[in-house]
This record gives C-alpha cells, sequence and structure tokens, in this order.
C-alpha cells in the first residue's frame, strides 16, 4: 500500500519495506535503506506498517472532512502557505523574465546597427568585435536564463491548479473507513519519518504526510475542529418535518 512512498527525514533515502519470519503483516515495518547498506550513514527509523496506516488514514479523514467542510478556507489557508515574501519573489522573476525577452530583441537590433556601422567605416573591425562579443555574450546568458524563469512561474502556477485538483478529489470521497493502494497513492506524495525519541520511557517519532498537489496540509487542531463543527452545525438549515 505505501510502496515507494516513505522517505527518511535524516538523509532523504526511501524507507525499506520488511516483514518478520512468520510473514504476519500485523509485525512488518519499515527501515530506512541507507542504514541497512551502511549503520554508520544513519539509523533504522523504524517504524510499524500498521503504524503508518493509521497515522494516515486519521489524516485523511481530517483532512477530507476539512475540505469538504470549509472548501473556501482550506484553499484560503494553502495559498498563504505561499506567504507575502514568496509571492514578491514571483512578481520580481515575472518583471525579471519580462525585461530579458525585451533585452534579448533589443541586443538583435543593437548587434545589427554595429554591423552597419562597421560596414561603413564608422567603428574599428576591433571594436566592433569587442563590443559584438559584449552583447553576444550577455544574449546567451539571458537565453539560458528565460526558461529557469518560465519553468519557476509555470512550477507556482501549477501548484494553484494541483490544489483545485486536490479539492475536487477530496470532495468524490463520501465516506472514507479504510485505506486502499489506489486511494493512498492518489492522495499522498510521500512520507516521511523522522527518527524516534525517548522521553519518560516512552517513544516518540514525527511522520509528515505530503499530500499530492498541495504538500503538507496544516490540518485544525482538536480545539479548532469542534469550533468549525459547531459553527457548520449552527449555520447548516434543518428541514421541519411535516406532520399528516
Amino acid at each position: 500500500m505505501f510502496s515507494g512512498l516513505l522517505y527518511c527525514a535524516d538523509c532523504g533515502e526511501k524507507l525499506y519495506y520488511s516483514v518478520t519470519n512468520n510473514y504476519k503483516r500485523e509485525q512488518a515495518y519499515f527501515f530506512c535503506s541507507a542504514y541497512r547498506k551502511n549503520s554508520d550513514v544513519c539509523s533504522a527509523h523504524y517504524i510499524r506498517e500498521k503504524v503508518v496506516e493509521s497515522l494516515v488514514l486519521e489524516s485523511m479523514q481530517r483532512v477530507l472532512w476539512y475540505v469538504q467542510t470549509y472548501e473556501k478556507l482550506f484553499a484560503q489557508r494553502q495559498l498563504d502557505e505561499f506567504g507575502e515574501k514568496q509571492k514578491k519573489e514571483l512578481a520580481e522573476k515575472r518583471r525579471e523574465l519580462d525585461k530579458a525577452k525585451v533585452r534579448v530583441r533589443e541586443i538583435d537590433g543593437v548587434i545589427q546597427k554595429l554591423y552597419e556601422d562597421n560596414a561603413t567605416g564608422k567603428i574599428s573591425d576591433e571594436r566592433f568585435a569587442t563590443m559584438s562579443m559584449s552583447l553576444e555574450n550577455e544574449q546567451s546568458d539571458l537565453k539560458d536564463r528565460i526558461p529557469d524563469l518560465e519553468s519557476e512561474l509555470e512550477n507556482a502556477k501549477l501548484k494553484t491548479e494541483g490544489l483545485q485538483r486536490f479539492i475536487d478529489k477530496a470532495k468524490q470521497i463520501t465516506r472514507l473507513e479504510a485505506l486502499t493502494p489506489e486511494l493512498v497513492h492518489e492522495f499522498i506524495e510521500k512520507i516521511v519519518v523522522s527518527a524516534p525519541e525517548y522521553k519518560d520511557g516512552k517513544r516518540y517519532q514525527e511522520v509528515e504526510i505530503h499530500y499530492n498537489g498541495v504538500g503538507i496540509v496544516r490540518e485544525p487542531t482538536a480545539e479548532e475542529m469542534e469550533e468549525y463543527f459547531q459553527e457548520h452545525i449552527k449555520n447548516k438549515p434543518f428541514l421541519k418535518a411535516k406532520t399528516a
């Protein structure tokens, strides 16, 4: 079910799937592939499959309820993850892209003018060679930069489109009681597992679930969910039963 989805938070390698000698799925677990190759590189990051399944199911249930009940709030919060800094950076990239395209065209005109001036003797061959080489180098750098800028802007656009696709898919799931491999791979991009920590004799382990198209979803806390639910009930219209 989780094939190829689990990654180590420390080294970035995938987690291998393993079962015990009796092949009981209840005992199946994941561990860091880098640790298996070289124990000095990383730690085992051991986590049971049933723990992962329980965490993913609970997360998906909360996220799907959140999306279906408060679609606009969910969308706005995910878009806000960009933050003002990212929005300013995207605006600067758009301006840089526009200027680069204009400058590429300008350089063509300048080089053509230099060629004409050189042909009529207004500038020397040496001067023409120096200036034209400098302009061509500038133009070459700009042409290399333009695809990178276009790719960065396209990725930002795809994130917005991915958000809408995620919302549309989430709205199609009416009731989630159990996970299936198809459902997991449709919604989950990756699961990042941190090394366990021990406090007061108890084992704690952080697990990040990245959803396709939206990344990490900041799920509402239990208090927020209760608040949202009470507001939902208060605003939901009830039909009065008709009496015979």
